[in-house]
């Protein structure tokens, strides 16, 4: 298909066609005769009767068509500092190898694997090693802290968790197995067995752990010992991966994805999306622990056969703002994805792009950004340094690739600052108002997608159809919810503007307000608080807490705030960089009681608002505007 449009069409009205003719980039061992199963709607199937490995796909296939020696890894650590290649051949020897670890350790197809690690070649080794024998990985952030990582324990019920030494960041060293000891201490459900990589450059080593009730390992010595394992064949509906994403109750949910769809929607995005082919160099400049890491670090670069970066650093202070353009320089990057959060730090550290100058940047062709809304001001910027395309394009942990883009190998389009461009194919979106009607274009409104969502979204919650279906389904029967507010224009162009529930964005990252202020209320000085994201220059967003204190609390309010960044980092980490916090008389509520907190967003961010005709008193929104100098 030469044209977006006759691909959005044949997708919409006949997917049967489109996504079976998707599904031959992709080596089955059962071809799929079908692409949809509806017949347990709203619930859909992709691929029904195919079986495959997606391991397979990711590398025996590249190395069986004669290119084992083109590279298909390149590690580079500004933190150690390090660089490291890997051939196709040689990361199939490691994952195969490692797959036989797992085996040999009594992992079977199904059993769930927790991946807790930094960004190192061995995190992508444990992945891919798990879809190799038909295991289900569920990847955790390595900056979550031991009380998030044993929710996610309990929720996957994992037979084994694979972790390392530690990560590395600017100034100082985080040692994951302390974390690690006291989640599996924590657990009702700990794995029987713990993996550690033991980096140089951090102390700590399976040695040093016992607990009761899972064996510890060193990486390296039982590599030494296995033999590799031949990959499993699957079915396209069985699961590759868990992964969680915040809700807004606090209780994270675990968002599965399958084999099958999810192997031919990255396979045609790499190529329709991002325009990168076998042999092309790609760098997403992320996190294996995020979506974005597994879509586009791991599998759709490792599908398609090209070379893809993974790098341990930040854009900015290791050592300086050129560290982008290096990598890009060195390795000859056709493309590069990362957050507007990245651009934003660079910018603010050499406006001038100083840095830029030094390096030979030729060989890219297209900025790719995602993870929160790219504003005007960054894109123009990043437009104006860089001479080149600079696309935004939107898309959500649940879908694990863009729901809106502008295609850049099908059909690319004009870019509108503000705007990651069209629906993609497969993606029927739609906003409607409170009632579920259409509104019109230009109209803000919620934003949703019809169903059935295309291969490669999510099919289902972790053990939690009930939730699923609540989250997303139930709202506007016959359409996904994607929890965003934004309008489409009179071109088709889609704008989105925020989140409509209370999961807030903090530079790329989803975090839950409501596991925060469970946090700052457990505080013995606390009698209530609301924690909402507010308008952040660097980051997008940034959690601040507002805080009633309980009556005859003696408590100085830098030593509150001192005490709960700390509380707040000890139960959900770093990563949450909560550093906001205000006494307030009282928060703004309605008569039944529920928090006000878009309408202190609102205050917070120095917005117009409307008062709710619902509020309990409107002397505390006043009161609110003026402490917060409204």
């Amino acid at each position: 298909m030469s044209s977006y449009a006759e691909a959005f069409r044949q997708s919409v009205d006949d997917p049967e066609t489109f996504w079976l003719d998707a599904a031959r980039g992709v080596d089955w061992v059962d071809a799929p005769t079908r692409a949809l199963d509806g017949s347990d709607a709203p619930t859909f199937r992709w691929f029904p009767d195919g079986t495959l490995n997606t391991s397979v796909n990711a590398l025996d296939r590249h190395v069986q068509a004669g290119h084992g020696d083109r590279t298909a890894l390149i590690w580079d650590s500004a933190m150690v500092p390090a660089k490291r290649t890997y051939t196709y051949s040689e990361l199939l020897a490691e994952v195969a190898t490692f797959a036989g670890v797992l085996r040999d350790q009594g992992v079977v197809a199904g059993d769930r694997v927790i991946v807790y690690m930094p960004m190192i070649p061995e995190a992508a080794v444990a992945m891919l090693a798990c879809a190799r024998i038909g295991a289900v990985h569920s990847v955790v952030f390595g900056g979550f802290a031991a009380k998030e990582l044993a929710t996610r324990i309990d929720d996957a019920r994992p037979v084994l968790l694979v972790t390392a030494s530690g990560g590395l960041e600017p100034g100082r060293t985080i040692e994951y197995l302390p974390m690690v000891e006291q989640a599996v201490t924590l657990s009702q459900t700990p794995p029987h067995t713990v993996i550690v990589k033991n980096r140089d450059s951090i102390p700590g080593a399976a040695a040093d752990y016992k607990t009761s009730s899972a064996a510890w390992f060193d990486w390296d010595e039982l590599v030494a010992d296995a033999s590799p394992a031949d990959p499993v064949t699957v079915a396209a509906t069985d699961p590759l991966y868990i992964l969680y994403t915040s809700g807004t109750t606090g209780k994270p949910k675990g968002v599965v994805r399958d084999n099958g769809g999810h192997a031919v929607a990255l396979t045609w995005s790499m190529r329709a999306i991002y325009d990168i082919s076998a042999g092309d160099v790609w760098w997403t400049a992320s996190d294996v622990g995020w979506v974005v890491g597994h879509s586009y670090i791991v599998y759709g670069p490792l599908l398609v056969g090209a070379t893809t970066v993974m790098y341990e650093g930040k854009p900015v202070g290791t050592p300086d703002a050129g560290a982008f353009w290096r990598i890009i320089s060195e390795n000859g990057v056709r493309a590069l994805f990362t957050a507007p959060t990245a651009i934003r730090a660079v910018r603010k550290a050499d406006p001038e792009a100083a840095e830029l100058a030094k390096y030979d940047i030729s060989s890219l062709q297209t900025l790719f950004a995602a993870g929160e809304r790219l504003d005007p001001d960054t894109y123009e910027w990043a437009t104006r340094v860089l001479d080149r395309p600079v696309v935004d394009h939107w898309w959500q942990t649940e879908t694990g690739w863009a729901i809106a883009a502008n295609l850049r190998g099908l059909d690319p389009m004009p870019l509108k600052a503000g705007s990651p461009t069209v629906p993609v194919p497969g993606y029927r979106v739609e906003i409607v108002d409170g009632e579920g009607r259409a509104v019109e274009a230009g109209t803000e409104g919620n934003i949703v997608i019809a169903l059935p969502l295309p291969p490669g979204t999510l099919t289902g919650l972790w053990q939690d159809e009930d939730r699923y279906r609540r989250s997303y389904l139930d709202t506007f029967p016959g359409y996904y919810l994607t929890g965003d507010s934004g309008y489409i224009d009179e071109d088709g162009y889609v704008f989105v503007l925020g989140r409509s529930d209370d999961v807030i964005n903090v530079a790329g990252h989803r975090l839950s307000t409501g596991s925060m202020e469970a946090v700052v209320a457990s505080h013995p000085a606390v009698a209530e608080c609301a924690v909402i994201g507010i308008r952040d220059e660097l980051k997008g967003q940034r959690p601040s807490g507002y805080v009633v204190l309980k009556a005859g609390a003696d408590i100085e309010p830098e030593t509150l705030r001192q005490e709960l960044i700390a509380m707040v980092r000890d139960q959900i980490g770093a990563v949450a960089t909560f550093r906001d916090v205000t006494v307030v008389q009282a928060l703004p509520k309605t008569r039944s009681g529920k928090i006000l907190r878009k309408t202190m967003r609102q205050i917070a961010d120095h917005e117009q608002y409307t008062v709710p005709s619902t509020i309990e008193d409107p002397a505390v929104l006043e009161a609110l505007e003026q402490q917060l100098g409204g």
